[in-house]
């Protein structure tokens, strides 16, 4: 079966700056990203409808006249939601209290179907809407992922050098600690109290840091000596952490490798969080949050006590800086200096409190952004390039 993981307008925007680079389904919430959940949900052959721009990377596999399922990519599927979803009749479709998420028909019918077309779901509605919806269901995420994720794996036993708390075992009788073959764990401390501890094939957990589940450290990352992992907190293969991280999620291929605090937050792929650098999570008056919105290109309310950074992909902090409360910063910006930034800074922006930011020319940042890929051994390709320009040639609008 063809399934076809979509995007909407709506959703493109209110997910920005993370949607500027990549569809929603597959942005990484729990151990896996979106795509990954549904595949291991219903089997088939998966491809994208998101942002005309972003097809070249992320292309359809359907003709107009083939049947699919199309599914919301930014849904969180479950066993129940799943099972709904894959007994869709032709031309039937399923919606929630955000719209249809799930359709089975052509794509000539997709593209031409009513918004208020669909019966109601008989399961609970989970989906991404909001940049700051990932860290809010990260916990649970990997609790669920867990689950089915190691259940057939084999993996291997701690270090006896590394300190375990609490209870080695879930409820359901899952080890609450699994490390993947090739991966180093040594001298660390790690509390199974509240919530499982995945560690990736080939990841380091370094001497001396603390990890208090529920945690997952995806493929090649680096916990550093002394670092501090609270709760809901995901890396992405092939990242760098340090100092202390709280219920965030980190896609990949990003370093914040030293000290400073960063909590209840969404960091992209090829971001740099210089040393020293602080980002608040909390209101001095506690207060309600209020976060920028690229669909209202205004603040707005969220009801949120605790919300951090947000950053979009190559994206950079120096030393020493400083953001404040639920500061959303767009894609290839370069921040440095002392004192705040306003809570939005657009996207290909350099500069500092003090100076004031100026625009990125994009020939600079595909320079910038290719020497980052190339230390990684991969290459900005010529469709990345293209990506990039297109999101300069919109971002102009948010400035």
């Amino acid at each position: 079966m063809k399934i076809v993981l979509f995007d909407t307008p709506e959703v493109y925007e209110n997910l920005l700056p993370l949607s500027y680079t990549r569809p929603v389904g597959a942005f990484r919430i729990g151990l896996v990203t979106i795509r990954d959940k549904w595949e291991h949900f219903i089997p088939g052959e998966y491809s994208w409808l998101p942002k005309d721009y972003l097809r070249e990377k992320f292309p359809l596999d359907c003709q107009e006249s083939e049947e699919a399922l199309f599914i919301a990519g930014n849904k969180l599927p479950d066993m129940a939601v799943a099972l709904e979803a894959s007994q869709l009749k032709p031309g039937d479709a399923l919606r929630d209290a955000s719209g249809i998420w799930a359709f089975k028909g052509t794509l000539a019918q997709f593209i031409k179907l009513d918004s208020g077309f669909g019966r109601e779901s008989a399961n609970g509605s989970r989906r991404i809407n909001y940049v700051f919806d990932i860290f809010l269901n990260n916990a649970e995420e990997i609790h669920n992922d867990y689950v089915w994720y190691i259940r057939d794996r084999k993996g291997i036993s701690p270090d006896s050098s590394v300190t375990l708390l609490g209870d080695l075992r879930l409820d359901n009788g899952l080890p609450a600690l699994f490390i993947e073959p090739g991966a180093k764990v040594m001298g660390c401390t790690i509390n199974l109290s509240d919530g499982p501890v995945y560690i990736g094939r080939n990841a380091q957990v370094m001497e001396g840091a603390c990890l208090r589940g529920p945690i997952a450290i995806c493929n090649d990352a680096q916990i550093k000596m002394g670092a501090k992992i609270y709760g809901g907190t995901t890396f992405g293969p092939f990242c760098k952490v340090g100092g202390e991280i709280s219920n965030t999620v980190i896609f990949g291929y990003s370093n914040k490798a030293h000290d400073g605090y960063l909590g209840n937050a969404v960091i992209g792929e090829w971001c740099n969080i210089g040393a020293g650098t602080n980002s608040s999570n909390l209101k001095n008056d506690y207060s309600k949050i209020r976060i920028w919105n690229y669909a209202t290109q205004r603040f707005m309310r969220t009801d949120l006590q605790f919300c951090g950074l947000i950053m979009g992909d190559h994206s950079k902090a120096g030393i020493n800086c400083m953001f404040n409360t639920a500061t959303v910063v767009g894609v290839g910006v370069n921040f440095h200096g002392a004192g705040f930034p306003r809570q939005f800074i657009p996207s290909f922006q350099n500069g500092s409190p003090e100076s004031g930011f100026s625009d990125v020319s994009i020939d600079t940042f595909m320079q910038v952004a290719s020497r980052v890929m190339g230390r990684r051994g991969l290459e900005l390709t010529d469709t990345d390039r293209h990506i990039f320009e297109c999101i300069n040639s919109s971002a102009s609008r948010f400035k």
